[in-house]
C-alpha cells in the first residue's frame, strides 16, 4: 500500500500502481468525469500513469491552468494528426500548448501554403478524429529506434531535434491514431473530450527561430470541451479588438511607432507623455512615503558591468550586441537591466548599518532585442521604462521591506480598480532538479525563498508556487492581473537577491564593527510603463480615471460666434488646473459630440448663445452619464473636487 496526500493535507492509502483517474473515482464519479490531468509530487502527468510510491497529488479540471495545458497540448497533436491526413508529405516542427490554445509549426511539400480559407476543412478533420475518441499512448524509446522511426516517416526536422537535443534514456513519444510525436507530455488520456475547435491564424516561423533555417508556417488554434466555452472566448476576442490599445492609443494620440526610428521603439506623443508622467508622479508620491531616493543612470554600460552581474551570460543573446569605441577598444551595451547600475551606486562609498535599508528608485529605460515577429504594440517592445527600485538591507530587514513593497503594489492596483479577486499572486521558485540555470548557494536560495513565503503568510496573501520560474539570481513574487474582460497580464514583481551583492562585493559595516553583505530586493509595481499603459488602456477601454486622463474636458462651441466665450471658459479651466481644449472645427455640434466621445474625453462642455449670455456651460459626461448646466467657475470646482476624492489616499 502507498500513502497519497491531497492538497488539503488529508491522506488516503491505495494499492501501489494506482492511477490518478482511479484516485478521482474513489472520491466521486462526478470528479472522475471532470478531471483531465493530475500532478504527482509537483509534476503534471496523465491520469493513467501508475503511482508506485507515497506521493502528493493534485487533480486538475479544464478550469485549472495545468488542465488547460494538457488539453491544448493534445489538441496540438490532434491538429498535426489532421494535417498529416490532409497534406501527405507534410513536415512537422514543434507543437506546444501556449497561454491561450496551441500552435504547430509545419512545412508543406513543394512550397505549398496553408491559407485561412483552408481552416474550416482542417477543423472538420480534427473534430472527425476527436470523435473517434482515440487513446493517447505514451511510450519510452531509445534514441536509435526513435531516429529510425522518424526517418522512416520522412520527418527531417524531428530527426534533427532527436540527434541534436535529446539524450538516450530520456526520450518519450505519444501516439494517437496514426500520428506519433516526440513529446514530454503531459496529455489528456483520450481525444474524445475535445468538442470545439477554432483555428485562429497562420504566420511565418523559422525553424528553431533561426532566420538562416527554413521558414515554416505556424498554425495557431484553440479548443474547448464545450462549444459554449469556445463561443464565449470568441465573444471576448471581439470585445478585446474594441479595446486594443494600439487602436485606442492612435485615436487618443498617446503614442506612435515609426519605421525610420525602428521597430519596437515607441514614441510617446504629448498626450501620452502627460499620462505617463502623471503615473510616474503618482508612484513618486507613494515611494516618498516609504523612504525611497530617486536616481538616474546612463542608458548604456560597459560590457564588463553586465558580465560581473551575470546578465551577459544569461541574457546576452536577448540584448543588443556590444558597441565598440573606435579608439580605446572598449565595449558598451545598451542597458538591458537597471540593477547593476544601482549596485554601483551602493558601492560608491562605505556604508553603515545605520543607513540601511538603502532604497534607490529609477524610471530607467532599458533595451532588449526582441525578434520582430514577437513585437506587439506597447506590450512587447525593444525599448521600455521600468519603474525600478532596489533595496539594500540587512538580512533581518528582508521580510519587513518585502511586506512594505507588497503594500505599495497593492496600493497601485487598487488605485486602478484591480481588485483582490482580479489579482493572482505567484511565488516563482528555483527548479531544484536544474540548478545549473541559477547562481548562488543552496543556503542563500533557501533563505530568499523562505522570506517570500513568510511575507505572503504574514500578509494573508494566497499565492501559488511555481517551480522553475525564478530569475537566475533569486526567487520572486509575481503579480498577475485580470482585466475587465478576464485576460491575464503579469505586471508587478518583487525579487529577493543574495547573489548580486556577492558578485559586486557589496558591504556595509555592522553594529559589531565588522563588514557584512547586504541583501538586495528588486521591485517594480508597474513592471514597465509601456506594458502597464497598454494594459490600462485595454482594461478601461480608454476611459481613464479623471485624475489621469490627458484631457478632462472638451469645449464645444455651437458655432464660431461663440469662439471667444469658449476661449474664456478654457482659460479659466486652465488657470484652475483643469485640462481642457476647444474643438474649433466647423462641424455641427452633434458631430463634435460623437467625435469627442470617441476620444474618450470624460466631460463635454457645450457653449452657445444661452451659455454666453448667462455665463454658464451645458455639460454632459461621455458615455451617457450626468448632464446639466452650471456656472463655468462651479464646473471647474466640480472637476477638481472629483479629482481630490479620487487621489486623496494616494
Amino acid at each position: 500500500m502507498i500513502k497519497i496526500t491531497f492538497p488539503d493535507g488529508s491522506v488516503r492509502e491505495y494499492e501501489s500502481g494506482v492511477t490518478g483517474l482511479q484516485i478521482a473515482e474513489s472520491i466521486s464519479s462526478r470528479l472522475a468525469q471532470d478531471v483531465i490531468a493530475c500532478a504527482v509530487n509537483g509534476e503534471t502527468t496523465e491520469l493513467n500513469r501508475p503511482i508506485n510510491e507515497d506521493a502528493e497529488i493534485k487533480l486538475f479540471k479544464f478550469d485549472d491552468e495545468e488542465g488547460k495545458h494538457a488539453f491544448w497540448h493534445t489538441s496540438a497533436h490532434l491538429l498535426a494528426e489532421a494535417l498529416q491526413e490532409l497534406y501527405p508529405g507534410i513536415q512537422f516542427g514543434f507543437g506546444p500548448a501556449i497561454e491561450n490554445g496551441f500552435f504547430y509549426d509545419v512545412l508543406l511539400p513543394d512550397g505549398g501554403q496553408i491559407k485561412e480559407g483552408d481552416f474550416k476543412q482542417i477543423e472538420d478533420k480534427m473534430l472527425e478524429l476527436a470523435r473517434k475518441n482515440e487513446d493517447v499512448v505514451r511510450k519510452e524509446v531509445g534514441k536509435a529506434d526513435c531516429i529510425a522511426e522518424f526517418k522512416a516517416a520522412g520527418q527531417v526536422f524531428k530527426c534533427e531535434h532527436i540527434e541534436q537535443d535529446l539524450e538516450d534514456g530520456s526520450i518519450t513519444t505519444y501516439t494517437q491514431g496514426n500520428f506519433t510525436d516526440l513529446c514530454k507530455g503531459p496529455h489528456i488520456m483520450r481525444t474524445g473530450i475535445i468538442k470545439a475547435i477554432k483555428l485562429m491564424s497562420v504566420a511565418g516561423a523559422f525553424w528553431r527561430g533561426d532566420a538562416t533555417k527554413p521558414q515554416m508556417q505556424r498554425l495557431y488554434g484553440i479548443s474547448y470541451p464545450k462549444q459554449k466555452m469556445l463561443t464565449e472566448y470568441l465573444t471576448m476576442l471581439e470585445e478585446a479588438k474594441k479595446r486594443d490599445h494600439r487602436k485606442i492609443g492612435k485615436e487618443m494620440e498617446l503614442f506612435m511607432f515609426s519605421e525610420r526610428v525602428g521597430k519596437g521603439l515607441p514614441i510617446w506623443l504629448p498626450k501620452g507623455t502627460d499620462l505617463r508622467l502623471r503615473l510616474q508622479e503618482m508612484l513618486r508620491k507613494i515611494q516618498k512615503q516609504y523612504g525611497y531616493q530617486e536616481v538616474i543612470t546612463p542608458n548604456i554600460g560597459g560590457k564588463n558591468l553586465y558580465q560581473t552581474s551575470g546578465h551577459w551570460d544569461h541574457y546576452g543573446k536577448d540584448s543588443f550586441q556590444p558597441i565598440q569605441t573606435p579608439e580605446e577598444g572598449e565595449e558598451y551595451l545598451l542597458k538591458p537591466m537597471n540593477c547593476p547600475h544601482h549596485c554601483e551606486i551602493f558601492a560608491n562609498r562605505p556604508r553603515s548599518y545605520k543607513e540601511l535599508p538603502f532604497r534607490c528608485a529609477e524610471f530607467g529605460t532599458v533595451y532588449r532585442y526582441e525578434q520582430s515577429g514577437e513585437l506587439h504594440g506597447l506590450t512587447r517592445v525593444r525599448c521600455f521604462t521600468q519603474d525600478d527600485a532596489h533595496l539594500f538591507c540587512m538580512p533581518s530587514q528582508v521580510k519587513t521591506e518585502f511586506c512594505n513593497v507588497m503594500d505599495i503594489i497593492q496600493k497601485v492596483f487598487k488605485t486602478f480598480n484591480f481588485s483582490d479577486e482580479n489579482v493572482e499572486v505567484q511565488i516563482s521558485l528555483r527548479d531544484p532538479k536544474n540548478t545549473e540555470k541559477y547562481i548562488g548557494s543552496d543556503e542563500d536560495w533557501a533563505s530568499a525563498e523562505n522570506a517570500i513565503i513568510e511575507a505572503c503568510e504574514e500578509k494573508g496573501m494566497k499565492a501559488r508556487k511555481e517551480i522553475g520560474e525564478a530569475a537566475f539570481y533569486g526567487p520572486k513574487l509575481d503579480f498577475m492581473v485580470r482585466d475587465a474582460i478576464g485576460r491575464r497580464w503579469q505586471l508587478g514583481t518583487i525579487q529577493v537577491d543574495y547573489q548580486l551583492p556577492q558578485r559586486f562585493q557589496l558591504e556595509y559595516v555592522g553594529e559589531d564593527g565588522l563588514k557584512h553583505r547586504p541583501v538586495m530586493i528588486h521591485r517594480a509595481p508597474f513592471g514597465s510603463m509601456e506594458r502597464f499603459v497598454a494594459v490600462l488602456i485595454e482594461h478601461t477601454a480608454g476611459r481613464f480615471p479623471l485624475w489621469l486622463t490627458p484631457e478632462q474636458v472638451a469645449i464645444l462651441p455651437v458655432s464660431e460666434k461663440y469662439q471667444e466665450y469658449a476661449e474664456k471658459v478654457r482659460d479659466y479651466m486652465s488657470a484652475e488646473g483643469v485640462r481642457s481644449y476647444i474643438d474649433e472645427r466647423a462641424e455641427k455640434i452633434g458631430r463634435k459630440i460623437r467625435d469627442n466621445e470617441m476620444k474618450h474625453i470624460p466631460y463635454l462642455l457645450i457653449v452657445g448663445e444661452k451659455e454666453q449670455e448667462e455665463g454658464i456651460v451645458s455639460f454632459r459626461a461621455t458615455g451617457g452619464g450626468e448632464q446639466g448646466c452650471m456656472k463655468f467657475e462651479d464646473f471647474a470646482k466640480k472637476i477638481n473636487e472629483e479629482v481630490r476624492n479620487m487621489t486623496e489616499n494616494l
